[in-house]
């Protein structure tokens, strides 16, 4: 059957429908997703799951978006790489592990964390297959409400058309408006993790999750570290005890702080890098270094998207204005991701995903933005989620604080992991636990047993109650829990 219209025909074969724009057949979607990181391919695949056409857009030749290809994967391929490094320069000798000075094939650690990212953004093409997800390379653009242009590398382009169309087009890092990033000595993250050599002095602007975590693995390979932070602590959206245990144990390895610095001026000359800041006293400091990378957050990207087109709205921060259910104002185009408001995490973005897919599915989803777990893959691991100490001081919440030392766990003593505690936070009236803020080995796993606790509103006397493996680093969330209680922790 063939509908024609002027301009298009409509045909419809085994009640699938296409379209056929300027003579070229394509299948009209359901849901058209425009990027494949983690939000955007896992909401394609949850639509498919749900018995929607999906398609996928993206511009890039390997899916996966930042996370897979220069952010999530490859870092902790390095941080877990400069991790057995620095545990067998530091500690094999004293678990009577004595072998020659362990020596670094630098090239051969990055050729690894390329392979890591290989199979994993692989991965991604298989899934798509799987679900039966139809993939366009190349940048997608607006058209109208339902028709997106797809313009390929080559120059040539098509145009696809969908009921529902979902951005999901991530973030780019940001920078200072007089730093010049030549992307070779005056770097982001994305240059930080192919560099050509260990940097000798790596001078860091941004005390948040990149700088601290990329800071790490060079620290440990053997550079001199030094973070500049304009806040008065690191990871500052993060609990006050958590970073200030953090620093302590940074310092400890040999990271240099500075925080109440506002960096000014950054200039390269041949292979030197200056940076020049003002103290909180209002003196001027200079760090030197050979590799700067600049590590002040990430910015929405929405450039070549063509909202204009369409009327779609952005704030003043360029992210795409989305109401409680990510639809944008054009009820049939949504927005998740690094793209909208909000944590910019993977996975948040995969929940988002999951959401838009079943709202468009027609299914009721919801989404707890409050117990979102927020990581830090250092090591000691940092992990939080719920409120933090001083979040619950400025709403008036009455609480009551119960913290346990890793050093009290008799696996972390046999681990040699003895950094950090476990906090524990809750309302003094009904005990339900509100915040958990970890330092330690492990963070990372660790705080989905608070996450799951919070998610079903589990007093802290449920989690002190619950018995724990031993020796385990768990241990140490009971005994927390516990101290929360009834003040009275087991083992302290």
């Amino acid at each position: 059957m063939k509908f024609k219209d002027g301009k298009s025909v409509i045909i419809i074969k085994n009640n699938e429908y296409f379209c056929s724009i300027n003579n070229s057949i394509k299948m009209k979607y359901d849901v058209i997703v425009i990027g494949s990181g983690p939000g955007g391919y896992i909401s394609a695949v949850r639509a498919s799951q749900l018995g929607l056409k999906a398609a996928i857009i993206e511009k890039y030749a390997t899916m996966g978006g930042t996370c897979l290809n220069v952010g999530c994967i490859p870092s902790k391929a390095l941080l877990d790489s400069s991790h057995h490094y620095y545990d067998a320069v530091k500690h094999f000798e004293e678990h009577g592990i004595l072998i020659d000075p362990p020596k670094i094939d630098f090239t051969k650690m990055i050729d690894r964390k390329a392979t890591v990212v290989e199979q994993t953004t692989g991965g991604i093409k298989y899934l798509m297959d799987k679900n039966n997800v139809d993939v366009f390379e190349g940048m997608g653009s607006f058209v109208d409400a339902t028709h997106v242009k797809i313009t390929k590398n080559d120059g040539s382009d098509e145009t696809i058309e969908g009921t529902n169309i979902i951005i999901a087009t991530g973030s780019k890092p940001a920078s200072l408006p007089f730093i010049e990033l030549d992307k070779e000595r005056i770097i982001t993250s994305t240059e930080a993790l192919k560099l050509p050599e260990i940097p000798k002095h790596l001078v860091v602007i941004g005390g948040g999750v990149i700088g601290l975590e990329l800071g790490s693995v060079y620290k440990r390979l053997g550079a001199e570290v030094s973070v500049i932070e304009y806040m008065d602590k690191i990871v500052p959206g993060m609990d006050t005890d958590i970073s200030k245990e953090l620093q302590k144990v940074l310092k400890k390895q040999g990271v240099k702080f500075f925080t109440k610095h506002a960096v000014n001026n950054v200039q390269r000359n041949g292979k030197e890098i200056t940076v020049k800041a003002t103290n909180k006293k209002g003196e001027d400091v200079v760090f030197k270094g050979d590799y700067c990378l600049v590590s002040v957050g990430r910015k929405a990207y929405t450039n070549g998207l063509g909202l204009e087109n369409i009327g779609v709205k952005v704030n003043e921060r360029g992210q795409v204005e989305t109401n409680d259910h990510l639809q944008t104002n054009a009820p049939n185009i949504y927005a998740i991701g690094d793209v909208v408001k909000g944590a910019m995490l993977a996975h948040k973005a995969e929940e988002e995903g999951v959401v838009v897919a079943e709202l468009i599915a027609g299914q009721k989803p919801h989404i707890d933005y409050n117990l979102i777990p927020g990581i830090v893959y250092t090591w000691p691991e940092v992990a939080a989620v719920g409120k933090t100490e001083q979040e619950l001081k400025e709403a008036s919440i009455d609480y009551k604080s119960g913290k346990f030392s890793m050093r009290a766990l008799g696996r972390s003593r046999a681990s040699g992991d003895i950094d950090g505690f476990v906090k524990v936070l809750a309302d003094k009236e009904t005990d339900e636990v509100l915040g958990v803020h970890i330092v330690g080995a492990r963070a990372a796993d660790l705080i989905m047993e608070a996450a799951v606790a919070m998610e079903y509103r589990a007093s802290a006397e449920d989690l002190a109650r619950i018995c724990h493996g031993h020796p385990t680093y768990s241990e140490a969330m009971k005994e927390a829990a516990k101290a929360a209680w009834d003040g009275k922790p087991l083992n302290a």
